[in-house]
């Protein structure tokens, strides 16, 4: 078989393969909400391509509407945003493959640095230019970051870095690990420790001209956590996980139907006839399954809009196929399912089907699967 995944269904003439489209005017939308919550530096934050929204496309819409930085899981997606010809500051964070310190600085990329392991790492090797960097605090989350006990190592290994023209500190960056709850006592005990970790710091001899901690959650419900910029990356596409407030969907997933056909009262559908009809029926089949996304475990309750209308998902999502039930409507071919997309009342959201699926909106989507087309409006 020859050609990308998204290519390796064959399709009948005129009908068009499921598609997500990224919706780059709701980017701008939500981003413009977070530039109301606060007075802080925006960073669109647009790891894992852009929560499956295409990085590029998401960067630039949120730059459009007032982000000043960009964040990335390391130094290849940042690099592929300086290829797209964005010039805005780049921080990287994770950096699972390590830190390549010449590429970093040729790419004027900034990058974190949690331990003194990674110092001590990125100080030896060479680069025609200091790498700038962020020291990297654990706040309370334990899970990344550098331990209170080790602050002193860390930042004195970073001033003499510094000294030896090795790196310069540029900022100073924390996480919140309860900014969810919408609870400003839940994020104090991180902001103090962040005002902390800037007194340590600057002991150490350290100009640290930029401290960040607040992520979507905190952006949007806590201005003490905001410091001189916050990192919004979930709200860019819609996903607020406090709940609290009403962002803009960024994206909208279709499938047509490619099979039809009207069914008997008792008819067994998909594998193990999970589920059987009640009352004749018409069974329509939408060519995506959970290869691409679509959780294979749902409740009841899942649907897709067809002509206005919600219609039930029926049967056990298959690998590549999801069956919907159409009631006494017979769909032509070709028809249009929306799976999800903004809110409208019949179409329905990343957040009705995180709930169905018992999950949350950011793994709807960031498991759209590469054999979906993308496009954007």
């Amino acid at each position: 078989m020859t050609g990308t995944l998204g290519m390796s269904r064959p399709r009948s003439a005129g009908v068009r393969p499921p598609t997500l489209q990224t919706l780059p005017e709701a980017i701008v939308r939500n981003t413009a909400i977070a530039g109301a919550r606060t007075r802080s530096r925006i960073m669109a934050v647009v790891k894992a391509d852009g929560y499956g929204h295409g990085a590029i496309t998401v960067a630039r819409a949120a730059i459009a509407a007032g982000a000043r930085w960009l964040g990335t899981t390391d130094i290849a997606e940042a690099s592929r945003l300086r290829a797209g010809g964005l010039t805005a500051p780049i921080l990287t964070w994770l950096n699972p493959s390590g830190v390549d310190a010449e590429s970093a600085a040729a790419g004027r990329i900034d990058v974190a640095v949690g331990s003194v392991d990674e110092l001590h790492a990125l100080i030896g090797q060479t680069s025609p230019t200091p790498v700038r960097i962020h020291v990297h605090v654990d706040t309370g989350m334990a899970r990344e970051g550098c331990p209170e006990h080790e602050w002193d190592a860390l930042f004195a290994g970073a001033q003499q870095g510094e000294r030896q023209g090795k790196v310069r500190v540029v900022g100073l960056m924390g996480h919140l690990p309860s900014a969810d709850h919408a609870d400003p006592e839940a994020n104090a005990p991180a902001v103090s420790r962040t005002h902390q970790a800037r007194r340590a710091a600057q002991a150490a001899g350290l100009d640290v001209p930029l401290a960040h901690l607040a992520a979507t959650s905190g952006t949007l419900t806590d201005p003490a956590t905001h410091f001189g910029m916050v990192r919004f990356g979930a709200g860019l596409v819609g996903i607020d996980p406090s709940g609290t407030t009403e962002l803009h969907g960024a994206s909208r997933l279709t499938a047509p139907v490619v099979h039809c056909a009207a069914v008997a009262a008792g008819t067994p559908v998909g594998y193990d006839g999970a589920y059987v009809t009640d009352a004749p029926t018409h069974l329509c089949v939408l060519p995506v399954g959970y290869a691409d996304g679509i959780p294979r475990e749902i409740s009841a309750d899942a649907a897709v809009e067809i002509h206005g209308r919600r219609r039930r998902v029926v049967g056990r999502v298959s690998m590549d196929q999801t069956v919907v039930d159409t009631g006494a409507d017979a769909v032509p071919l070709g028809t249009i399912a929306t799976v999800f997309g903004p809110s409208d009342g019949a179409t329905p959201t990343i957040h009705d089907w995180a709930r169905w699926a018992g999950t949350i909106p950011h793994a709807i989507v960031t498991g759209i699967g590469p054999r979906v087309k993308r496009t954007f409006a």
